[in-house]
């Protein structure tokens, strides 16, 4: 059970806004530092995971990576993938372990820094103020629709990755699914086991090895150090924030997704859309590119692992090198969605940030948050949840918890007088 709010405040100490596992982990923190404070949830709890997954849905990291603080994972399967009902029932036994001080369905319409220092919340539950906010809201809030979507012939079903759940909530017929990052290459393969015709828009985003050389590549990722390499570091730095994640997949406890493979079985490949109109779509000549440059970074990646393994004088079985089952002959530039049956479209093109109602000017001129490690340079202002906000494992189960730790480690060293303690419960 939850310490559940029934109505606010005038002040907190410290509010956090957003109750999935980055809101929840701050939580977890400031109540071991004794801190009251408040999570404004907008909807339930772990919404994301509840509402905006497709029923096959799993992680594509390990379950050994979820290390929400003090809750590691409790289940028998380390090495294993859950699945969305998993993952909920993990978050829910976290919240009921933590008991955090939570008020769910509170919209936070608008948020200040007043001149006296103290930021002021406007909210669907009335007004409150804080002397600090931890903004947990992730950065994916609005489903990221292409204009040119309006051009689809009217019949055509449309639906975003969010809304998609499975087959058989789209039309009979074949399927145009829209981006290849993680979400676009699972849901294509989600049609394609379901013997739908699949036509895939193929982007930019790399791809991943499941298991070399005896070993799931995340665990010798991890082992080498990958997942704790700060922002600072990375040879991007902060342009990495703006990479796709390599798409790889959990499902029937985990393998690689090789679009190639895909097309020896029958799904089209194209490259990046480009324009729609009078029911022809048209894309870019850029498919060999994309697929060369997907398993150049899984290439690597395999490399990067032997490099390690010499190194570390480590004993693992060899396998064998990756030979491309297929390859495009030429890139194809059109598709007539009448001629080939298509009667739905799936868009895998990911979101856009909201931070419209932040009303404090800590913002790129992208609307990106700017900050060092969560912290910004507003006083008591910080963000948590945030793809590389720290690490590569910032914006997942792996990393939350340090990143939270770090930013309640700062809210508790700041000298500020009205933030009263409260026994831990």
């Amino acid at each position: 059970m939850t310490e559940t709010i029934h109505s606010l405040k005038p002040h907190y100490p410290v509010i956090v806004v957003g109750g999935g596992q980055a809101g929840l982990s701050a939580s977890w923190h400031l109540k071991q530092k004794g801190i009251e404070h408040a999570v404004l949830e907008k909807h339930r709890s772990g919404h994301s995971w509840r509402s905006e997954r497709w029923d096959s849905f799993c992680l594509v990291t390990p379950n050994w990576q979820c290390q929400l603080p003090g809750f590691p994972y409790p289940g028998a399967d380390p090495h294993g993938f859950m699945k969305k009902d998993e993952i909920v029932a993990y978050l829910d036994a976290f919240v009921e372990r933590l008991r955090p001080p939570l008020m769910e369905g509170v919209t936070v319409s608008s948020l200040r820094r007043e001149e006296d220092g103290l930021y002021r919340l406007r909210t669907s539950a009335g007004e409150t103020s804080a002397d600090n906010v931890i903004l947990a809201v992730g950065g994916y809030h609005i489903p990221n629709i292409p204009r040119l979507a309006e051009r689809l012939p009217d019949g055509i079903a449309q639906v975003h990755s969010s809304r998609y759940r499975n087959a058989a909530q789209l039309p009979e017929g074949a399927v145009l699914v829209v981006g290849s990052g993680q979400s676009g290459c699972q849901i294509a393969e989600d049609l394609h086991l379901e013997s739908r015709r699949v036509h895939l828009s193929v982007g930019s985003a790399p791809r991943c090895p499941r298991v070399y050389r005896g070993r799931d590549a995340v665990d010798w990722l991890h082992d080498m150090g990958h997942y704790d390499m700060p922002v600072e570091k990375h040879s991007l730095k902060e342009k990495v924030r703006r990479n796709a994640n390599h798409y790889v997949t959990g499902r029937d406890g985990g393998r690689e997704i090789d679009l190639r493979k895909f097309a020896t079985e029958g799904m089209r490949l194209y490259g990046r859309l480009d324009t729609l109109a009078e029911g022809r779509v048209t894309f870019e000549p850029n498919l060999t590119r994309n697929l060369d440059n997907a398993d150049a970074v899984y290439n690597g990646i395999r490399a990067a692992i032997d490099k390690h393994i010499r190194e570390q004088g480590i004993d693992a079985p060899i396998d064998p090198p990756y030979s491309a089952p297929w390859a495009p002959d030429g890139d194809p530039l059109e598709l007539d969605l009448a001629a080939e049956g298509i009667r739905s479209v799936v868009w895998c093109t990911g979101f856009r940030s909201n931070f419209g109602w932040v009303e404090v000017p800590v913002f790129d001129g992208a609307g990106q948050p700017v900050h060092r490690r969560g912290v910004t340079g507003s006083p008591g202002l910080y963000f948590l949840g945030l793809p590389w906000l720290h690490t590569w494992g910032s914006g997942r189960f792996s990393g939350v918890a340090r990143d939270a730790g770090h930013v309640v480690d700062r809210i508790a060293a700041r000298p500020v007088d009205a933030m009263p303690l409260q026994a831990v419960g």
